[in-house]
């Protein structure tokens, strides 16, 4: 079984993570702490792309890379960083921990029929000491993200804070899907195959590089704030709340969307370029 561990953080750097997202309550490995876990990482560290669309790749998903920029630099990241950050911190507070890969059909027209897409995807298989179940934990798929875990079970509809979530079998692989309105929409597809270190590095440097890739060509965050997801896109702001109609945001210039990057996301830009002028060129990416 291919585990994450945090051989390389200390204590006190584990401590610095529970301090970042805000978290002070009991450390035993029980379902109701993997709980807890996932809404404070949501509601303190936000999902950004900033440093793909300025040019720097994500190419060290150690601990200590991901802790030294999420954890001590206030900033967020992409689903390698996020889902191996909430990894390795589940890992160190005892729980057993097995990443996974997944291709994207989100948006696509052909939904799970779409062409086979890169892997560029990564979630997690978690399990609890003496639980029996088993735990399916994403907090980084943007502004889709799950945020609850869901136990590893087909076909069950399972609510979360925000939307209800199923998991689906289609052959030998499992899908994601969330319901929108009456609808189902399917998210990604993945297999159940834990995934060592060099494809998760693989899949970050595609999706941080290619010239093609939205998170090279369009800006992109995403953060839960009051129970909300807040969705930006460029210059467009979604605000979704649970049963009321999406309030929706357009941003004039880059100088409003780099104001709700730093103040209401929280976010630390300093040292990654000219992140403004950047932001100008991708408005409407």
């Amino acid at each position: 079984m291919v585990t994450q561990t945090l051989r390389s953080q200390s204590a006190l750097e584990v401590g610095a993570y529970l301090a970042r997202v805000g978290y002070a309550g009991p450390v035993e490995p029980t379902a109701a702490l993997l709980r807890a876990l996932v809404a404070a990482h949501l509601t303190h560290i936000p999902f950004e792309n900033l440093d793909p669309l300025m040019g720097i790749p994500v190419a060290n998903l150690d601990a200590e890379s991901l802790a030294a920029k999420m954890v001590r630099r206030a900033r967020g990241g992409y689903c390698f960083e996020q889902n191996g950050l909430f990894g390795y911190a589940l890992s160190a507070l005892g729980f057993a921990v097995e990443p996974l890969t997944a291709r994207v059909v989100w948006t696509h027209p052909d939904g799970l029929d779409a062409p086979p897409s890169p892997l560029t995807h990564q979630a997690l298989a978690v399990r609890i000491p003496g639980d029996p179940r088993r735990f399916f934990v994403d907090v980084g798929f943007g502004g889709q993200t799950l945020t609850a875990p869901l136990e590893f079970v087909s076909g069950a509809v399972q609510p979360t804070p925000n939307e209800p979530y199923r998991i689906g079998v289609r052959g030998e692989e499992y899908f994601l899907e969330r319901l929108i309105g009456d609808a189902w929409q399917p998210l990604y597809i993945f297999a159940d195959v834990p995934r060592p270190a060099i494809d998760l590095q693989v899949g970050s440097w595609y999706v941080s590089t290619h010239p093609e890739s939205p998170f090279v060509v369009g800006l992109s965050a995403s953060k839960i704030i009051d129970g909300a997801r807040w969705n930006l896109r460029g210059r467009h702001l979604a605000i979704h709340r649970p049963g009321t109609p999406t309030e929706r945001v357009r941003f004039e210039n880059a100088s409003q969307v780099l104001s709700l990057l730093m103040n209401t996301f929280g976010l630390d830009v300093g040292g990654i370029g000219d992140v403004h002028a950047r932001i100008t060129e991708v408005l409407d990416a």
